[in-house]
């Protein structure tokens, strides 16, 4: 891992990578937990460009997908604190206070006296509006003669008693539950960085803190690594890992062995990530060959940045990205000279393997 956080510091395709890391953490997440998504059709629902109804299991992974990039674009504390935990949940605290003193006017809160114009002004609106009650209320007054006055009336509001108990577990008091998950956050502090991870990650997985939104841990866990400084370039695909681990051993009824099992996933993480550094590096590499001769406007350098930063990208994203027709995009991955990636004539998309 340390290898890896400093070459991705260091790399020219750095950017790209992390950005493509956010695509395929997300799909292996939904993978671990037992569901399957393509990642061409969430590069897809990203870019809003869907082929079809996008599916539950596609809007979830979507959810890790921006999850991710707000982990991502945040300071590296921001994920594990209150507020933190919070905005990922959906549930932000609220941070505005009431003012002590109600009623009272502050000096910054003073109202100037009105000037004569300005109450003029003000009663010719109260007269206009009052023109306006007195036609409502005529009108009310011959619907109500009508038997209609029920339909003016707005539908009584009906307040929320709680989660609904087809869906969650009413027994499931996940405040307790994630506050004694965040408890072992000093308990890994005590202990090097990688294996505070692991001690983290097998608690969220014993504990089961939120009912709906498991996979958050997974990115959690990524935070607290950036926390420690361990990973600070990039948010670690800790799900790309995972899945080189069996079920098996992840979910062992031995502690010592489910432990193991997570470090080894970090272990296949990073070496995943330094083989796709590779890849990208050798792709952006034979791609800026072709730019020789090419005049200085153009597009094919704001391609390639496009096609380093998605697994798959489509001749409508490339359109839409570089400012071009739909033809002049095909034209365009032509000249690049990239590899189309479905093997299908309709719907195609191209990227870097």
């Amino acid at each position: 891992m340390a290898r890896l956080d400093e070459r991705t510091r260091r790399s020219p395709v750095g950017a790209g990578f992390v950005e493509r890391g956010h695509f395929f953490d997300s799909a292996a997440s939904m993978w671990v937990s037992g569901e399957l998504v393509h990642v061409e059709d969430l590069v897809l629902h990203d870019a809003h460009m869907d082929v079809r109804a996008p599916t539950h299991e596609l809007v979830i992974a979507h959810s890790i997908l921006r999850a991710r990039r707000r982990i991502a674009d945040s300071d590296s504390g921001w994920a594990l604190s209150d507020v933190g935990i919070s905005a990922l949940r959906g549930r932000p605290v609220d941070a505005v206070a009431e003012r002590e003193g109600e009623g009272t006017i502050d000096d910054d809160d003073a109202v100037e006296a009105p000037d004569a114009d300005t109450e003029s002004a003000d009663d010719a609106f109260a007269q206009h509006f009052a023109d306006i009650d007195a036609v409502l209320a005529r009108s009310e007054r011959l619907l109500t003669e009508h038997g209609a006055k029920t339909a003016l009336q707005p539908p009584a509001r009906v307040e929320p008693s709680g989660r609904d108990p087809l869906i969650y577990d009413q027994d499931w008091d996940e405040a307790e539950r994630l506050s004694r998950w965040r408890d072992t956050i000093s308990e890994a502090d005590a202990i090097p960085a990688s294996l505070g991870v692991a001690v983290l990650w097998e608690a969220w997985e014993t504990l089961e803190p939120l009912q709906r939104q498991n996979w958050l841990g997974s990115i959690l866990v990524g935070s607290y690594l950036r926390s420690r400084g361990k990973v600070a370039s990039h948010l670690l695909a800790f799900n790309v890992g995972l899945k080189a681990i069996s079920r098996e051993r992840r979910r062992s009824s031995t502690h010592t062995t489910r432990l193991i099992a997570f470090l080894n996933a970090l272990s296949s993480a990073a070496e995943a990530g330094m083989k796709e550094l590779d890849r990208l590096g050798q792709a952006k590499d034979q791609m800026e060959r072709r730019l020789r001769n090419r005049r200085s406007s153009s597009s094919l350098p704001d391609l390639i940045e496009l096609v380093l930063s998605r697994p798959i990208v489509s001749a409508t994203m490339i359109a839409k990205a570089v400012k071009v027709t739909p033809r002049g995009a095909l034209n365009l991955i032509a000249d690049l000279g990239v590899r189309e990636m479905t093997g299908r004539g309709r719907y195609r998309g191209w990227g870097v393997l």
